[in-house]
């Protein structure tokens, strides 16, 4: 998820409240891959230099922690047989019993065991390429299956050799929710932290306005599909367009059917509004394996709110969601 997926309209404002003058401060940091910026509304300039400092802090930790593509990281000493089992903190057990949670929902579907097919597609290598073969996408799908993730207590190993776990569809939405919990404990009371496709707000914009955020066309990076509006929610986007390669002419994207072991087909997009950015994160890769109706079903009665762009940029959106389409 390294390509600009989202248009931040945010207009610089400063406002007298009880004559002291509200600043704008913000700050970026190169995390998880990608740049990550914060932007906090205060009178106290000091402190939200400060809040924005302890969130970065934040997001680092649980860089270094969990990412499994972090050298010495827990996910990577297990991933790399360093360790055969690692013991997890209740941080951890957390991000695995919610996973498991997730993985049910999607009928297995979103299972972030596929690993050995990540590598065997190779999204981050733009070289002259040929497609796998059916014989190493077959090989591959034998090393994944979320069943051989055993979580026992707060012991977390594989049942099989050759199990990876990939951390890319929901870790970097948990940092970003727990950055926006730091700033929160430290008093910032409107702040936008942004991660390209995930997001985090606290509360509204000072002068009472919601933080107005433009959804990129999946078919034209110059252009907005629509506009929406956060306030104190988080929100996750999975896209074709995001991380992909090119072989024969044709694009083939990172979010992949683990049954096919091929990129998923029918959407090109899934945008997920909640109130927690850990979720929204997973939601939208997971939402992006399943059955529309089923989606749209489960937003209506777990106050999300949902947008799908299909394979033909047909668009279906819940109940809930409020956008401004162009």
């Amino acid at each position: 998820m390294f390509k600009k997926i989202l248009a931040i309209l945010i207009l610089p404002i400063f406002i007298l409240s009880c004559g002291k003058e509200v600043k704008k401060i913000e700050k970026s940091s190169f995390l998880f891959g990608t740049y990550i910026s914060i932007t906090i509304y205060d009178e106290n300039e000091k402190l939200a230099n400060k809040a924005i400092d302890e969130a970065f802090k934040e997001i680092a930790r649980i860089d270094n922690k969990f990412n499994s593509k972090v050298k010495g990281s827990l996910i990577d000493k297990l991933n790399s047989g360093e360790e055969k089992e690692i013991i997890l903190d209740e941080e951890g057990v957390y991000l695995f019993e919610n996973l498991k949670r997730v993985y049910d929902l999607s009928h297995g579907k979103y299972d972030i065991t596929i690993g050995p097919l990540l590598d065997l597609w190779d999204f981050g290598n733009k070289e002259k390429r040929e497609l796998p073969t059916l014989e190493e996408i077959e090989k591959a799908k034998k090393n994944t299956g979320f069943s051989n993730l055993i979580l026992d207590g707060n012991r977390l190993y594989f049942s099989k050799k050759g199990i990876e776990i990939d951390t890319g569809s929901f870790l970097k939405g948990y940092a970003v929710e727990k950055a926006k919990e730091t700033m929160r404990g430290l008093g910032v009371k409107s702040a936008f932290i942004s991660s390209i496709s995930s997001i985090e707000t606290i509360n509204k914009k000072p002068d009472g306005q919601n933080w107005k955020i433009g959804i990129e066309n999946p078919e034209n990076s110059q252009e907005l599909l629509g506009v929406v509006e956060l306030d104190n929610k988080g929100m996750g986007v999975s896209g074709d367009y995001q991380t992909y390669i090119e072989i024969g002419g044709k694009r083939y994207h990172h979010i992949l059917d683990k049954d096919t072991g091929y990129p998923v087909t029918d959407k090109k997009m899934v945008v997920v509004i909640g109130n927690n950015a850990f979720f929204s994160d997973m939601y939208s890769t997971a939402f992006f394996t399943m059955n529309i109706d089923e989606i749209l079903n489960y937003a209506d009665n777990n106050d999300l709110e949902v947008l799908i762009v299909d394979k033909d940029m047909k668009i279906y959106k819940n109940s809930k969601m409020n956008i401004k389409l162009k």
